[in-house]
């Protein structure tokens, strides 16, 4: 159930942010929603002991939250820069 939940979180916010930074690129979308879902997935486990065979702790949670949102906002900061450079 964990997983599933990561995955979601995940999917959600790489979605989110293509709303929020308005990308119209094709396969820009997927790519920050895989993006959204990979980084969650990867904090998930960090943070819940290296285990996604149960619960996912509300530590879990929330440092998969923040962490993908971190990762998505620096994403979008470097592509920004690189495009207009």
């Amino acid at each position: 159930m964990a997983l599933l939940v990561l995955i979601v979180l995940g999917a959600t916010l790489g979605w989110l942010a293509s709303i929020i930074a308005r990308t119209e690129a094709p396969g820009a979308i997927l790519r920050q929603i895989a993006g959204g879902i990979v980084v969650s997935l990867v904090a998930g486990v960090v943070a819940n002991g290296g285990t996604m065979l149960g619960s996912l702790s509300f530590l879990g949670l929330g440092v998969a939250l923040a962490v993908t949102a971190i990762m998505l906002v620096l994403y979008h900061a470097l592509h920004r820069r690189k495009v207009n450079a």
